[in-house]
This record gives structure tokens, sequence and C-alpha cells, in this order.
């Protein structure tokens, strides 16, 4: 199993997540025209998708998710409560799958175990994907940490990690203060000093890599977001993705 990360950050995010036989996307923030650029760049044939997921109903996640759907003919698969509200702002999917937040299900040769997370959205889900012995696990939008996402993340080979503000700089932004209050709340973001405990817990024999991932461009600084990875996670290959350029591929299970 491998993956890609076409982009992530506040303004669009998605991830590729492929084995032999099975390719999946994992959100689509981002318009045909940019995502078809950046798949390219991946050298990945978007005709290859077997399918897309979607975390939650933010523009962010879901904005190009249709489209996309409808160009290559993919089924969606997500919560019922994302559905209802995707549907009721675009349209209906080509082919729409409901999954429930709390049963693993199949797609291709890849296992996918939704997680639920405490964020602002209808019925949000993270995930983690199993193929062979390896497995890696998908973990942003989040605004707490339960026992749930400890239990759940706790074996993973690779993870890809929000850190999506430092607490200072969204204190002293110009964001106003309702805003401010729901990225620090308990369904908002997870800070650089929350995601950096988290890891620090997440730790095991298995973990290899880590890519730090939804990165505020305007509450945040990879330089801050290094800092913590060097703290936390020394040890472990580590890789900032950004809203504007692609994460190239890697082996889950490898260094």
């Amino acid at each position: 199993m491998r993956c890609a990360l076409i982009g992530s950050g506040s303004a669009g995010n998605a991830l590729l997540v492929t084995t032999g036989t099975t390719a999946l996307l994992v959100d689509c923030g981002y318009s045909i025209k940019a995502f078809d650029a950046r798949a390219a760049q991946l050298e990945f044939d978007p005709r290859d998708l077997s399918a897309v997921l979607v975390t939650h109903e933010h523009d962010d996640h879901l904005g190009g998710v249709l489209p996309l759907s409808r160009r290559y003919r993919l089924p969606v698969h997500w919560a019922r409560g994302t559905r209802l509200v995707a549907n009721a702002r675009h349209g209906d999917a080509v082919e729409s799958r409901d999954f429930s937040p709390h049963a693993p299900f199949t797609i291709g040769d890849i296992e996918v175990t939704p997680v639920p997370v405490p964020h602002d959205a209808r019925e949000p889900t993270q995930f983690i994907f199993r193929h062979g012995e390896h497995t890696f696990g998908l973990l942003t939008d989040l605004g707490s940490i339960t026992p749930h996402v400890l239990e759940a993340y706790a074996d993973c080979d690779a993870l890809c990690l929000e850190f999506n503000h430092d607490a200072e700089r969204l204190e002293h932004s110009e964001y106003p203060p309702s805003l401010r209050r729901r990225i620090a709340g308990a369904y908002g973001h997870l800070s650089n000093a929350q995601s950096e405990h988290l890891l620090a817990r997440l730790k095991g024999p298995r973990l290899k890599r880590v890519v730090a991932a939804h990165l505020s461009e305007r509450t945040n600084d990879p330089g801050l977001v290094a800092d913590c990875l060097a703290r936390s996670a020394p040890e472990l290959t580590t890789v900032i993705a950004s809203q504007d350029a692609v994460v190239p591929w890697f082996e889950v299970g490898g260094g």
C-alpha cells in the first residue's frame, strides 16, 4: 500500500491510497483542473480510481468530490449525515454508498475503518486503511482527543496527522473572536501542542512515518511544526504537507 497527498490545508485537501488493484481518493477540495494537474505530477491517472471517500462536508474536503465523481463515474462513500448535507448543497453523486461510522468495510483489497471524531460537521469521520500487514491512519479535522481516537490509531505504520494552528498565533490573528473560539474549541482543529502530545501517545514500535497535515496558512508555520516533530518524533520519517504542493508517493510500512 502506498499513499500520496494531492495537497492539504485550510483551502483544499485530497489524499490517495493505492494498492496494486485498488485506488482510493479521500476527499477533494480542489477543482477538477487542479486535481488532474497534481495527479499528473504523481504520474497517477484519475481513471484508475476505484472510489472516493468523504470525511465530512466542509468545502475544503467536499468541494471537488461530486464534479470528480461525475467526470470519472466514481462511487462516493460517506456517512449518511455527510451525504444529506452534501446532496442538499451540491446534488447527487453518480453512485452513493453510505457507511456506518462504527463498522469497517472493504473496497477492493483495502479494509477501511471509519473513526468518528469531534468536529463541527454533521457526521464527521476519519479513516484507517489496512492492506495485508500494514496500516495507514488519516487523522485531521478534530478539535479534541478522545479515548476512541487513541485506541483506534495505536498501531499504525504511517500516520497523516493534523497540525492545524499555533495557539498563540490563532489568539492574536485577525480572525473574529467567534471564529477563533470555533477553531480552538473541542469541535474545531488540533493545535500544534495538542498534536505533539497526541503523537507522543501514539508512537509505538510499528509507527515509522508521520505526515503533518492541514496546516493553517494564517495561524501556523511549517517551522513551528518542524520543531514539534523534532521534539516528539525525532526517530521517525516526517514530512510537512502544504496547500500548494503534492506530497510524493510513500510506501506504508517503509522507512
